[in-house]
């Protein structure tokens, strides 16, 4: 008796306790927004709180039109005034307080206040806003027939090369499963892709898709996508059809570090081959400085043979005395005949008695 009074308390306990700990997970798991006023003239302000969402995430505050927060925005973020959104990051706890200024959306009313994540996983939530002063007309009815639903998760395929790491366009595909969800076949169906980078607003490029969905049929998708030559940083692809965001898939782009080595490269040669350029042209332009010949002084030597002379010329230049140095006179016998004088001829000898 003891043992079941035991597991009914027990019981009791974890009825009381298991309620509020489950409400409080699934609101946590919901962002939500609030507004300071509900309604506001352009050149006003407001001031946009949340709570719920991701801890440091960095959100983007649009005032946007052709909105209901149960449906979302009709047209992405064309329907929004991007040009006075304001972004902010949510702290530890995930909770934001920002103010915005109120602008006229570039389509008519219903508007709301429109605030969504800008990298890492979607989240977005609206709060409804009445914009004074700016038209307000029903939703366009959404066209009767096939109607396209993601069935599954959205990813790119691909990779980068050598040539993306020296500049060259990043290139991925698309890759996700699509259903009709409608009444009626969807054929040939033009779908929008989008790259944003951060907090701009896509740039949408129109691609077909060749084939024919039945109602109730499911075709797997793929769609090409390009960023411009030399992209970096984080972007999102979007995809759009019949006015709907579809799907969006984050994409970390690296930086062409290629790009860079060739800078650093050309700043280091090309000054080098300036310099040895300007070097080769002084060197041709610099005047040549003609060295003096010094005067040689002659030493007394044996005379030379000069092949090209006849023999008496020859005979009489070898005859010739070797010239002398000025300073230089050899000691003569004073008895003896100078040099310059001819041979004494020979007395004859006496033999015998006279």
């Amino acid at each position: 008796m003891k043992g079941g009074v035991r597991w009914a308390v027990l019981v009791a306990v974890l009825a009381l306790l298991l309620p509020p700990v489950a409400g409080r997970a699934s609101a946590a798991d919901r962002p939500t927004v609030r507004l300071s006023a509900s309604q506001a003239g352009t050149g006003g302000s407001v001031t946009v709180s949340g709570s719920g969402w991701r801890p440091r995430a960095l959100l983007m505050l649009l005032v946007c039109g052709q909105a209901v927060p149960t449906t979302g925005v009709r047209g992405g973020t064309d329907s929004c005034a991007n040009a006075e959104g304001r972004a902010v990051t949510t702290d530890a706890e995930g909770r934001f307080r920002r103010k915005l200024p109120v602008a006229e959306p570039p389509v008519p009313c219903p508007c709301v206040v429109h605030v969504a994540t800008t990298t890492g996983p979607r989240a977005e939530a609206d709060a409804v806003l009445q914009v004074a002063g700016h038209a307000v007309e029903p939703l366009p009815a959404e066209p009767l027939g096939g109607r396209l639903s993601v069935l599954t998760h959205t990813r790119l395929d691909g990779s980068d090369g050598l040539l993306t790491w020296f500049g060259a366009p990043p290139r991925r595909t698309l890759v996700l499963t699509v259903g009709n969800v409608g009444t009626s076949p969807v054929r040939d169906p033009v779908f929008q892709v989008g790259t944003s980078h951060g907090v701009f607003a896509p740039q949408w490029e129109e691609q077909r898709w060749r084939g024919t969905l039945r109602p109730g049929a499911k075709a797997r998708v793929e769609l090409p996508v390009e960023l411009a030559a030399g992209a970096h940083g984080a972007y999102t692809v979007s995809l759009r059809y019949g006015g709907r965001v579809l799907a969006e898939q984050p994409w970390d782009v690296g930086r062409p570090w290629g790009v860079t080595l060739f800078w650093l490269l050309a700043a280091v040669v090309v000054p080098a081959a300036v310099f040895r350029a300007g070097m080769a042209v002084v060197d041709r332009v610099r005047p040549r400085r003609t060295a003096r010949r010094r005067p040689r002084m002659r030493l007394p030597g044996p005379a030379l043979r000069l092949p090209g002379l006849r023999p008496a010329a020859r005979a009489r230049h070898s005859s010739r005395p070797a010239s002398s140095l000025p300073w230089f006179t050899p000691d003569r016998d004073p008895g003896a005949p100078p040099a310059d004088s001819p041979p004494r001829p020979a007395t004859p000898t006496r033999k015998g008695p006279p």
